[in-house]
């Protein structure tokens, strides 16, 4: 049997299997191991063990539980609360002020957590009544957590960008500067986009009643004490990592701590918090490392038969300019954010996209930090975008998936903004890395 039926073989047994509904974990571990037992017998088997050793032995993994556990913790600690109250003596007297500030809410906790359910579920939580209470239409409501919630993607330190950058074999403390400026450019965007449509159909948001918001500037200033425990921990986390003083494993660390003292400053930590806590560090760890060990399985059996090397000569001797193969690419990933989550998608996909990249001639971190952007798309894109069930979960009764899609379309047409901006103008990415005293 050739290469050529093998590689078919493989990838349509793929296709069938995710579309049958079988969990993605199964589905790659699963054609791994039957191929490599096909294709070589049963020695070849070692090479299961031998990939789950590989990644349990990671070190970079040791991250992801650290930056889950600080984000849970956070969640818990109050510091959310008074960052919405403070906000809201600033900006709730503007038109359309709350959503903004959600958004600008949802890019500090993007910097302090990196996991989009946290911030989604806690401004769904915190933010959503009020603005509904005040007048506020559902699709500025709806949008503004939606699309803020999907910065921690983007914005460092990012789970998802650690899952990237092991895959692609590129540098975490890198990928982390690469994200900043593109995560605040999208939040720009969002706050311009939400205040420019506010101000010409002002319906949408009606401002807060002046009684609501009529506080002294020092009550102002008192209220930006909010900022500072979520400073530190920004600084502690990725000032470390910028200035070369802390790897992003040990930064983690870093911020796991900044996470318990905020907490006990609030006095909000308890049995409950670290029980809550280890539990969701525990589930999402072990998701990402088992889909990560059923990945490698499956990607080192078609590497074994040459897949990715025949994908990449076949992409890359299309007569198309290499620009276009870059947009398909893109095109594509927005594809599968339809059926799979990101991390599968990262896992499928990067092995066999970056080596395209590299034989193209384009820059493999500038590529990475666009397939985030991506990915970010991902979350709020109808049916399977993550964000979407995070937001459906907290809401009030009354409000229908209907409502939640319908809210997300021009925030998703910003982000595929954001991507444009990123490809004509790549120093948007590639200039803060390039600055930095570490990798």
């Amino acid at each position: 049997m050739n290469v050529e039926v093998i590689i078919f073989l493989m990838l349509f047994s793929l296709i069938v299997l995710l579309f049958s509904g079988l969990p993605l974990v199964f589905t790659l571990g699963s054609l791994g191991i039957i191929f490599s037992y096909l294709l070589w017998g049963h020695k070849s088997l070692f090479m299961v063990a031998n990939q789950a050793f590989s990644v349990a032995t990671t070190y970079f993994f040791v991250a992801i539980p650290l930056y889950v556990f600080m984000a849970d913790v956070l969640r818990h600690s109050g510091v959310i609360e008074d960052l919405y109250a403070a906000m809201y003596r600033w900006i709730g007297h503007i038109r359309g002020g709350l959503s903004m500030g959600t958004v600008l809410i949802c890019t500090i906790m993007a910097a302090m957590t990196g996991i989009v359910g946290a911030a989604t579920t806690a401004m769904g939580l915190i933010a959503l009544p009020p603005m509904l209470k005040r007048g506020y239409k559902k699709e500025i409501a709806l949008g503004s957590i939606a699309a803020g919630g999907t910065l921690g993607i983007l914005i460092p330190p990012s789970v998802i960008t650690i899952v990237y950058a092991q895959t692609a074999g590129e540098s975490i403390g890198k990928m982390f500067m690469g994200g900043v400026f593109p995560g605040l450019l999208l939040s720009g965007l969002f706050i311009a986009y939400i205040g420019i449509r506010c101000l010409f159909q002002p319906h949408l948001a009606p401002p807060a009643p002046p009684n609501e918001v009529r506080v002294s500037w020092k009550e102002k200033f008192a209220s930006l004490k909010a900022l500072v425990l979520p400073s530190l921990i920004i600084l502690g986390v990725l000032g470390s990592i910028y200035f070369g003083i802390a790897t992003p494993t040990e930064a983690a660390g870093v911020g796991a701590i900044g996470a318990i003292i905020s907490s006990l400053v609030y006095r909000r930590f308890n049995w409950r918090v670290i029980k809550e806590s280890c539990y969701d560090t525990l589930r999402v760890t072990s998701m990402i490392i088992w889909i990560t060990i059923a990945a490698r399985i499956f990607i080192s059996a078609f590497n074994g038969v040459g897949g990715v090397e025949f994908v990449k000569h076949t992409i890359a001797s299309l007569p198309f300019n290499r620009w276009i193969i870059l947009i398909i690419m893109q095109l594509s990933l927005v594809f599968y954010g339809l059926f799979l989550d990101e991390v599968g998608i990262i896992l499928l996909c990067v092995p066999l996209y970056v080596p395209i990249i590299k034989a193209l001639g384009f820059n493999t971190l500038w590529f990475g930090i666009l397939f985030l952007i991506n990915a970010q798309m991902d979350y709020i894109t109808p049916p399977f975008g993550y964000t979407l069930f995070y937001l459906k979960g907290v809401v009030p009764k009354g409000i229908t998936m209907g409502d939640i899609y319908r809210s997300v379309v021009p925030f998703v047409a910003l982000q595929a903004l954001a991507l444009t901006l990123c490809i004509i103008f790549p120093d948007i990415i590639l200039w803060l890395p390039n600055t930095m005293k570490g990798g």
